[in-house]
């Protein structure tokens, strides 16, 4: 309850300090919104040139990418960590948050988290909807259960990995750190891994699980068999990456000295 009260209470100032600048409000659900049209719009350039794409239709893979929205939407309002290094390590932020009652990672997650980027989540359902439709794609009684855990799930993917990217700050003073190569590797995983070379699909599957975020849980609702075992291990790679990131962390908090003079 504790945890659940101070949520709230962070939800509530952060929703305050954005309407208090509504214009910049509306202009940044537009931008993300614009941003996600533009991967789209990629796809169906590409698809201009070829009707299949690796045994992948247009609609299949415009799937995919609807779903990727969704975890990576919910990864993106809980774990904004990408100037954790910047804010909390070089300007000593981090010192106050240890000063704080609740777990660090949580309030760092708490001070950074933006709901406005759950926008995408709702672009996602769309994307899905429409592709979904077009490929008259059926559903059980228990899908939406299973959509969830797998949401979910690819958000702890995202979270994990992130967290322990993070966590290094805690060992070095520069300012970016790997993130942005990060970021560029994430990109491959929107995509179906069976496009890419066996390098890039071991990558995106067991060091950097991208794919398990996109590709591999939108199979379950495509109804591809072949790639039914990694659709139903994708809440087991959530959890474990998550896992390990909250380790990376904690680990790299009990080496912190402090930001000093």
């Amino acid at each position: 309850m504790f945890y659940l009260s101070l949520f709230w209470d962070y939800l509530k100032q952060y929703f305050k300090m954005r309407f208090a600048y509504r214009m910049d409000f509306v202009n940044g659900i537009l931008s993300d919104f614009v941003f996600q049209l533009t991967n789209l719009i990629f796809i169906l350039v590409v698809f201009q040139h070829t009707s299949l794409l690796k045994g992948w239709s247009k609609d299949e893979i415009i799937f995919i990418y609807g779903f990727f929205l969704v975890p990576y939407a919910v990864f993106s309002t809980f774990f904004n960590l990408w100037e954790f290094q910047e804010k909390y390590i070089i300007k000593g932020e981090m010192d106050r948050i240890l000063t704080r009652p609740a777990h660090n990672l949580f309030q760092v997650m708490l001070e950074t988290m933006d709901p406005q980027s759950l926008v995408g989540a709702a672009t996602g359902l769309i994307i899905m909807t429409y592709s979904g439709i077009q490929l008259g794609l059926d559903f059980s009684w228990y899908d939406p259960i299973v959509f969830v855990l797998l949401v979910i799930s690819g958000a702890l993917v995202y979270g994990g990995v992130y967290t322990g990217i993070a966590a290094i700050g805690f060992f070095t003073d520069s300012k970016t750190g790997i993130s942005p190569m990060i970021y560029n590797v994430q990109n491959y995983g929107r995509y179906p891994v069976n496009i890419y070379n066996k390098a890039i699909r071991f990558l995106l599957t067991w060091i950097l699980p991208f794919a398990f975020v996109g590709v591999y849980p939108a199979a379950y609702f495509l109804k591809r068999q072949e790639y039914y075992f990694y659709s139903m291990l994708t809440p087991v790679i959530g959890v474990v990456f998550f896992a390990l990131g909250v380790m990376a962390w904690n680990y790299g908090v009990k080496n912190y000295k402090g930001a000093g003079s």
